[in-house]
């Protein structure tokens, strides 16, 4: 009889731990994702996918100025661990090219479900494209630089804003499906 206090304890801490981490954001990155995004007037609608257990990831995207495809390779935990992807990507727009480097990193240590990108594209002309798996409408042959926070609300949705410097000053707000 003088157990079950104790017992109880224990099983009430195990079970509001359980509770909580049921709940909790996931700690890891995420590659199976779709994404609705809007910059300025534009909405995008992007999937990316690693293809089945490579770090080969494959994004499709859809905007007003068409859609565009790219292939990339995950390189996990390069230092400090962030993640790198390097991209090569097209748009049916005047056999439009673009590549892109990705730096991605969970930031669940200053503040569970928090990560941060930075990616760089070199874009060589007006179409559809991806940069850093985001579709937007590109106007001219351009380098940019992206920044972007997310913050996961649940293993499976998160949203996120980021700000593009380069020929063009984007501002793009995100909602995403991990699946």
């Amino acid at each position: 009889m003088k157990h079950i206090l104790p017992i109880l304890t224990i099983t009430t801490l195990a079970a509001a731990a359980s509770a909580q981490t049921a709940v909790a954001a996931p700690a890891g990155l995420s590659y199976n994702r779709v994404t609705v995004s809007r910059s300025g007037q534009e909405n995008v609608l992007a999937a990316e996918a690693l293809l089945g257990s490579s770090n080969v990831l494959a994004t499709i995207s859809n905007t007003s100025a068409g859609t565009a495809y790219s292939l990339g390779y995950v390189f996990k935990n390069v230092a400090f661990g962030v993640d790198a992807t390097l991209s090569i990507g097209a748009g049916d727009a005047a056999n439009h090219s673009n590549y892109s480097v990705t730096l991605r990193r969970s930031l669940s240590e200053v503040i569970p479900g928090l990560e941060a990108r930075v990616f760089v594209s070199q874009n060589d002309g007006a179409g559809a494209a991806i940069v850093g798996g985001q579709s937007r409408p590109a106007t001219a042959a351009s380098t940019d630089a992206t920044f972007e926070l997310q913050y996961n609300i649940t293993k499976q949705y998160a949203v996120a804003f980021s700000v593009t410097d380069g020929a063009e000053n984007i501002q793009t707000v995100s909602f995403r499906y991990n699946f």
